[in-house]
């Protein structure tokens, strides 16, 4: 299938064209309203330093529903011991720096370019955006970040400066997800493939058939929800339109 150029208007083609590897699109913006209309499509921009904007949309996506999510023994151990602070959006710049800074287990460098740090302080900014933080004395061990929309949490990152705080983050999310009443998580694939988290995967069709039910922006923005896309953040090559 060809690899789709993007114009100035904030429109994607269907998530089902994508390539074999999730590639669709190339171009285009970082615009909060081309970033938060590609995240209602289930459609993320992943790309390096010296790359176009590069959007993808998997097949199948990995999806986590906040009541199959499993707290290990030694994590149940580490909550209540409370050595950590769990904090929301009081930090969120602090957090998407650390994330770009954590180390790759594919090797140096970051998807979390300068551009993407500036596009999602401005979805921040916005209100949808949002951080999990954990402080220990004082200082930031650990957290995520990711989009809100509708009812639906997207999940971009993590990082850990402390054994379990990136973890810990992860599960003030996912209670404060089923205070809400929420249906699933989304998690970054490096910590999917640790296999501690119950997981599930969903064909794009139904991915977006869910979606699609809980990205209404009239359903109140601070209820978390989540899916991720279930492809292996890696270097890729830079690619052309056809």
């Amino acid at each position: 299938m060809p690899i789709f150029a993007l114009t100035g208007e904030p429109v994607f083609p269907p998530p089902q064209l994508a390539e074999e590897d999730g590639l669709l699109a190339v171009g285009g913006d970082l615009r909060p309203e081309r970033l938060l209309e590609a995240y209602r499509a289930g459609i993320f921009p992943w790309y390096s330093d010296g790359q176009p904007i590069l959007w993808w949309s998997p097949d199948p996506r990995l999806v986590l529903f906040p009541g199959e999510f499993h707290r290990s023994r030694s994590l149940r151990k580490t909550g209540k011991r409370g050595i950590f602070e769990v904090r929301f959006d009081t930090a969120f710049t602090a957090v998407i720096a650390a994330c770009a800074r954590a180390p790759r287990s594919y090797g140096e460098g970051t998807w979390i370019t300068r551009a993407m740090r500036s596009a999602y302080t401005r979805l921040h900014r916005l209100g949808y955006a949002h951080s999990v933080e954990c402080w220990h004395d004082g200082a930031l061990a650990g957290g995520l970040y990711g989009i809100s929309l509708g009812s639906c949490f997207f999940g971009e990152s993590m990082f850990a400066h402390m054994t379990d705080a990136s973890k810990m983050a992860l599960s003030a999310l996912v209670d404060q997800a089923k205070r809400d009443g929420v249906l699933a998580e989304e998690l970054p694939t490096d910590f999917i493939v640790t296999a501690i988290y119950a997981r599930s995967c969903d064909p794009t069709l139904d991915y977006m058939k869910r979606g699609n039910s809980y990205t209404d922006e009239d359903i109140v923005r601070h209820m978390v929800h989540a899916f991720f896309a279930g492809v292996r953040r890696q270097p890729v090559a830079p690619a052309t339109a056809d």
